[in-house]
């Protein structure tokens, strides 16, 4: 199997495979600035990746949106500089708890305001988070407002009245949240995008508060309360966005603008980097990582992150609804081959499917490589050396990375449980609806922390969650989940999570792989860009210096 590993590895580093090339502006030859240009007028250049589905922040479910997004709307409190623990103020200049911290208090600062001039208060918060609890709006992240007193009864219409739910408007500048249970990382979660606001007035002009896919997101109608706002959108090329001069601390703002390319391959970004047309890329090429390692150690960053690269399974299909053939297949998975020789980044093999990091929190070591026990389990579901096993297909969206994992993984289940696998590639947009209608076998997915607790990674796994895309559900996890949401004491409440994800694991409704680390480039003349394990940049404290020519 290693020799397998090593010839795809050898394979990309000779440039042998090729990869389908996605929408991107520098094929279209439309970059509007060089790199010496762009760091003269404090314009930085950036690549997020694929085309962003939607810029608002209720309807986003990726990492592509939420840094984009980042730039345009602040919640309540923003990421500090350097540490992704610790927050510094954003709409809320002050806040306060009680002693369990299941009730928070939030002060809406006086010179908050809207980038077209409104002011920022304290029922715009309110409007806010009831469009996000309004079941026919669908937001996929509702669940994420779960832990306010009565979210979850009005979504599901246990009771219709608003004022019901704990977040409340005691004047226009100051908030009241009350929580189910304690939550002491409430500062970490409430920077997610489904706990950002959005304005009502652009909410409402186009549409009701469950309207989606709206014209309030266009450049010409887009209105945030973040460093900058937008300026233009040209899909499949750029987005740019200019300080936003409503903005609370726009003295404080180092950057004039932040163009966001889109760029899906992963060799059309480095050669923008090298021709000095980015500052930073979204990733590195494969091929290239020792290169830039080796002889460029300067620009290549290969940061902690917190997340975990896996498979959905679609567990209503045959035979993936049975344990034993969901299990047979991670067993059969060699993550140590695959890190060291395809991806070569630092990542670690996933043994567990929450990451390490979590505070207190200790990774489980429960999914390893044991081809013998997986063939085993095969046989015990029915299929003895693949007999009569049906093939099915492996889903994904378009990066070369992908495609090399999944060729990896399609010729180790052949070789050690002689099942046949196909592949298919699709576009970013296309791919997360076919994730999200759960019309996949398994579906090459990802998770990144959206705060600093361990239960980012497992609530998302409860029955229904409009994460969850599996059709997997167990009602003693579920209850898990919810009763560490009303537990108090920190240590019994990792405990409670720790059984969590051991029975999520023993039912395995996906095929884990490995734990990330974020690797990418980032020209010497960006300044402030800090390692962060979430990847969440507050665009305010960026600045750019004059620097040599780009290399050759």
């Amino acid at each position: 199997m290693k020799k397998l590993i090593v010839l795809v590895a050898l394979l990309i580093v000779g440039g042998l495979v090729l990869f389908g090339v996605g929408h991107t502006n520098s094929t279209n030859g439309t970059y509007s600035l060089t790199l010496q240009e762009a760091n003269k007028n404090k314009i930085l250049l950036l690549t997020v990746g694929s085309e962003p589905r939607t810029l608002d922040p209720q309807e986003a479910q990726g990492v592509t949106e939420h840094h984009i997004i980042m730039a345009m709307i602040e919640g309540l409190v923003a990421p500090s500089i350097d540490d992704q623990s610790k927050v510094v103020p954003g709409m809320a200049d002050r806040w306060e708890h009680n002693d369990d911290y299941s009730v928070w208090t939030f002060h809406i600062g006086e010179n908050r305001k809207w980038s077209n001039g409104d002011p920022v208060t304290a029922q715009d918060f309110v409007f806010s988070y009831k469009r996000m609890l309004t079941a026919s709006f669908g937001a996929q992240y509702s669940e994420n407002l779960f832990i306010l007193k009565g979210a979850e009864d009005y979504y599901r219409g246990k009771i219709t009245d608003f004022e019901q739910v704990g977040v409340k408007a005691l004047d226009d500048h100051t908030l009241r949240i009350e929580l189910v249970g304690p939550t002491p990382y409430l500062l970490s979660l409430v920077q997610h995008d489904s706990w950002l606001p959005v304005n009502p007035k652009a909410i409402l002009g186009f549409g009701k508060i469950d309207t989606r896919d709206s014209k309030w997101t266009s450049a010409a109608n887009f209105v945030g309360n973040g460093p900058f706002k937008m300026k233009s959108w040209r899909p499949n090329d750029v987005i740019e966005v200019v300080r936003n001069p409503f903005y609370w601390d726009a003295e404080n703002v180092r950057l004039n603008g932040i163009n966001f390319y889109s760029i899906e391959n992963l060799n059309t970004m480095e050669r923008a980097f090298q021709a000095g047309q980015l500052h930073k890329t979204d990733q590195v090429p494969l091929d290239k990582v020792p290169y830039y390692r080796r002889t460029h150690p300067e620009l290549i960053r290969i940061d902690p992150y917190e997340g975990t690269y896996f498979y959905r399974i679609n567990v209503a299909r045959k035979p993936l609804n049975d344990p034993k053939v969901r299990l047979a297949l991670n067993l059969a998975v060699d993550r140590e081959a695959i890190v060291k020789n395809i991806l070569r980044e630092d990542q670690k093999p996933a043994t567990g499917y929450t990451p390490p990091g979590m505070g207190d929190y200790k990774p489980l070591n429960k999914i390893v490589y044991d081809p013998a026990r997986a063939r085993q389990l095969l046989a015990e579901a029915g299929y003895p050396n693949g007999k009569g096993f049906p093939k099915f297909t492996i889903h994904f969206n378009t990066l070369e990375s992908h495609r090399a994992i999944a060729e990896a993984i399609q010729q180790m289940w052949k070789e050690e449980l002689n099942i046949d696998v196909g592949l298919e590639n699709q576009e970013w947009k296309v791919y997360l609806d076919t994730q999200n209608n759960k019309n996949y076998d398994l579906s090459r997915s990802a998770w990144i922390g959206d705060f600093m607790d361990p239960v980012t990674f497992l609530s998302m796994w409860t029955t229904g969650n409009g994460n969850n895309n599996t059709n997997w559900g167990n009602p003693k996890f579920d209850a898990l989940i919810e009763q560490a949401t009303r537990t108090g004491d920190p240590n019994a409440r990792l405990e409670i999570l720790h059984q969590a994800e051991d029975l999520f694991l023993s039912e395995a409704p996906v095929v884990l792989v490995y734990w990330y680390t974020n690797a990418y480039l980032l020209q010497p003349s960006v300044q402030n860009w800090n390692p962060l394990v979430l990847g969440n940049h507050n665009y305010k404290y960026i600045d750019l210096k004059p620097e040599r020519e780009p290399i050759k």
